[in-house]
């Protein structure tokens, strides 16, 4: 990506987390929805890095699934984010 492009990608993942983070907040999407929510956009990644060997399309599945192993888009019953 150029640097424009990874800006905007940057800003995009900030919004969404924090939109992740307000569903879950105000009890309109439970924690297991939002974790769902972001296995699937990983699993679209994978089948098109399956499809076209995409190196991207493979880095972006990984970070989202660091994202669910590290817990950075969901905030916990106890106020951590998880």
């Amino acid at each position: 990506m150029t640097p424009p492009n990874e800006i905007a990608g940057t800003a995009a993942l900030s919004i969404c987390e924090a939109l992740l983070l307000a569903l879950n907040d105000h009890k309109v999407l439970p924690e297991k929805e939002i974790v769902g929510i972001l296995e699937d956009a990983a699993a679209a990644h994978e089948s098109a890095a399956e499809h076209d060997g995409s190196d991207a399309h493979a880095a972006v599945a990984a970070l989202i699934h660091a994202i669910i192993d590290g817990g950075n888009s969901v905030r916990r019953p106890d106020g951590r984010v998880s």
